[in-house]
């Protein structure tokens, strides 16, 4: 049995070895050089150095995420609270949507959720 483990070992350490010597010479630089830069999408990485970004559109998005996700958990709460009348159960999902409440109010005076921003004079 222990030598049955040890030839295992060893096959095992061999095979890493010979996969790490395959991986580096893999590797190495061939005489190119685009193989080793990224091509994603049809783009060459060197023509667009700076894309266009939509910093509304990202922030848009986060909250669209934030507000999901509340309301994910929010659904679940009516099963939870079956007894959805009593102090605990209404205070929970009370003190819940006052938090959804005032998170919306806060985005909406910052300006986060308005698509269309206006010229500056």
């Amino acid at each position: 049995m222990v030598i049955f483990f040890n030839m295992v070992m060893v096959i095992m350490v061999l095979l890493s070895v010979l996969g790490a010597v395959i991986f580096l010479g893999s590797w190495a630089e061939s005489g190119e050089g685009s193989s080793s830069s990224s091509y994603e999408c049809g783009f060459d990485k060197g023509l667009f150095v700076r894309s266009p970004f939509s910093l509304r559109f990202f922030i848009l998005t986060v909250i669209f995420l934030v507000f999901d996700v509340e309301l994910v958990l929010l659904l679940p709460s009516v099963f939870l609270f079956l007894d959805f009348f009593s102090f605990s159960g209404l205070a929970g999902v009370g003190s819940f949507l006052l938090i959804l409440y005032l998170g919306t109010i806060y985005e909406m005076s910052q300006g986060s959720l308005s698509w269309v921003c206006s010229a500056h004079t």
